[in-house]
C-alpha cells in the first residue's frame, strides 16, 4: 500500500475518506516535523511527554498535539495546558487524574478512550463489550470528571499479516464505538475512531476510521 507517489496524493486518499490525518513523530528531529507541517499537516502524536515537551517550543503554535502512547499520571503536568487530545485513556485512574489537571489548567482536555482490540498481551486498554468500561459510564464518569471530553475511541490491531484478523479487529472498534455512542455519548462531540497506522490504516480506513496515525509511510514518502 505504499504505493503513493508524494504526501499529497496519500493526504488526498485519507480526506477521501473524511478522515484526520495524524502525523507520528516518535524518535524524529524538529526538523523532520516542520517539513510535514509545511507540507500542511497539523495534527502530530507523539508517544512520550519528554519528546513532546522537549519539540513543542521550536515548533509553530498551531500545531494540535496528540498523545497517543501510554500516559503515566505522573507526566500529565506537563502537557495539560496545550495538549489538543490525549488518545490513550486506558483505566479509571488516569481518567480521574486529567479532570484533576484540567481543573488546574482552566480547561478541558479532549480525550480518546483507548479499546483494546489487538490479540497481544502486551496491549493496554478497556476491553470491548466488557462491563469494566460500562460500569465507569453507569456510575456518571463522565458527568462527574466534566473536564474529561471524550470523543472517541482508539484503538491498535495486532502486528499479523493476518489482514483478515485485522480487518475483524478495526470492525469489532467500530461497532464498539456505536454502540457506545447509542448507549452513553449521544452528543455530537462523540465522533472520533483513531485506528490504523502506516501498515494497515487503508483497511482502518474501509472499517470505518475517522482518524489514522502514520509515521513510518509519511516520512518514506518525504525521503523518496
Amino acid at each position: 500500500m505504499d504505493s503513493f507517489r508524494d504526501i499529497d496524493t496519500l493526504i488526498e486518499y485519507i480526506r477521501s475518506y473524511g478522515a484526520t490525518l495524524v502525523a507520528v513523530t516518535k524518535n524524529r528531529t524538529v526538523s523532520e516535523v516542520r517539513t510535514l507541517y509545511d507540507s500542511g499537516i497539523r495534527d502530530f502524536g507523539e508517544n512520550r511527554v519528554s519528546e513532546m515537551v522537549d519539540k513543542v517550543p521550536h515548533l509553530p503554535d498551531d500545531i494540535r498535539w496528540h498523545m497517543i502512547g501510554h500516559l503515566q499520571t505522573n507526566k500529565i503536568k506537563k502537557i495539560r495546558s496545550f495538549v489538543h487530545l490525549v488518545q490513550s485513556v486506558d483505566r479509571p485512574r488516569l481518567w480521574e487524574e486529567l479532570h484533576r489537571h484540567a481543573e488546574r489548567a482552566g480547561r478541558i482536555i479532549p480525550v480518546l478512550l483507548e479499546i483494546k482490540i489487538a490479540q497481544e498481551p502486551t496491549k493496554t486498554g478497556f476491553t470491548p463489550f466488557d462491563e469494566g468500561l460500562e460500569q465507569l459510564l453507569e456510575q456518571g464518569y463522565p458527568e462527574q470528571y466534566h473536564r474529561v471530553d471524550v470523543q472517541g475511541v482508539m484503538g491498535m490491531a495486532s502486528y499479523t499479516d493476518d489482514w483478515e484478523q485485522v480487518r475483524r479487529e478495526f470492525r469489532t472498534l467500530r461497532r464498539y464505538f456505536e454502540y457506545l455512542k447509542q448507549h452513553y455519548f449521544k452528543s455530537e462531540k462523540f465522533h472520533t475512531v483513531s485506528m490504523g497506522m502506516s501498515r494497515d490504516f487503508h483497511i482502518a480506513l474501509e472499517e470505518g476510521a475517522t482518524m489514522v496515525r502514520l509515521g513510518r509511510i509519511l516520512f518514506s514518502l518525504h525521503n523518496h
